[in-house]
């Protein structure tokens, strides 16, 4: 008996955010929309980017999700309407292997 499996139909959608009140917000919102599973939230990452020809620095929140891959659109449609930045980083990772009562799990909880 198999206790991992190998799948794509799931994904790790992370998510930068401006506050954790934000990221908060936004975590309720797709868990409540059955559009993630699960939100985990790290509270305090540093960010270094370049935007409109500068090198920024800021302190960010980051969003780690698990979805379905099929529902990556209305999450993003989601995250757009309820996020602070114009441009916000919303990008998906495949799941390519889990724990099968953990992805049975995240099917159960997930919108079809």
């Amino acid at each position: 008996m198999a206790v991992t499996c190998a799948m794509t139909e799931f994904t790790s959608v992370h998510i930068t955010a401006s506050s954790l009140a934000e990221a908060k917000v936004i975590a309720r919102a797709l868990v409540e929309a059955r559009l993630a599973a699960c939100a985990n939230i790290v509270p305090s990452i540093h960010s270094m980017y370049r935007w409109e020809g500068k090198i920024e620095e800021s302190g960010e929140v980051m969003l780690i999700l698990k979805t379905r891959a099929a529902l990556f659109d209305q999450l993003t449609e989601k995250v757009k309407d309820l996020h602070s930045y114009s441009c916000p980083c919303i990008v998906a990772v495949p799941i390519e292997q889990g724990y099968a009562p953990y992805l049975d799990w995240l099917k159960n909880s997930l919108s079809e």
